[in-house]
């Protein structure tokens, strides 16, 4: 659904500034389309990743993936409450489409939803301006496999 950042919470505000913030430490020299993203953990702490290339391509790891890989290597995979993610392309100044998480990283989303036992909001902005999304990664990825599937509960 399609909002204005005037109209999110101040945590929510946050959360995609920290997205914002991760752009600039992007890594992508072949694409040169940055893309930057924060998580809350159910204590209030942000995490950010920064989409990360390769030369092989295959090998490069998104924004989203390197901040879920990121709470999971501090024992809180279970912890994520939201997530925000940007981007846009690196050679323009004034970028105001809102982009949404690769499948690849909708499947990773769903295995830290299940995992944590929670619904996840997953807050879509463009590198600049007030055009923000709110998806829920259900809506995202539906009729999704994840653990559940495999007999896994979160």
């Amino acid at each position: 659904m399609s909002e204005q950042a005037s109209d999110l919470t101040s945590e929510e505000q946050a959360l995609i500034a920290a997205a914002r913030g991760a752009m600039a430490h992007a890594h992508a020299p072949y694409s040169r389309f940055a893309v930057g993203a924060a998580l809350r953990l159910t204590d209030g702490t942000i995490l950010t990743g920064a989409n990360f290339e390769n030369a092989s391509y295959g090998l490069s790891l998104c924004a989203e993936t390197v901040a879920i890989a990121a709470a999971n290597a501090q024992g809180r995979l279970r912890d994520i409450a939201a997530i925000a993610v940007a981007g846009g392309a690196m050679d323009v100044a004034d970028g105001r489409d809102v982009i949404t998480p690769c499948g690849r990283c909708r499947q990773v989303i769903k295995e830290a939803q299940d995992m944590g036992g929670r619904a996840l909001t997953i807050l879509c902005a463009a590198p600049s301006g007030e055009a923000v999304a709110r998806h829920r990664l259900d809506d995202l990825l539906p009729h999704a496999f994840g653990p559940g599937n495999l007999g896994i509960g979160g």
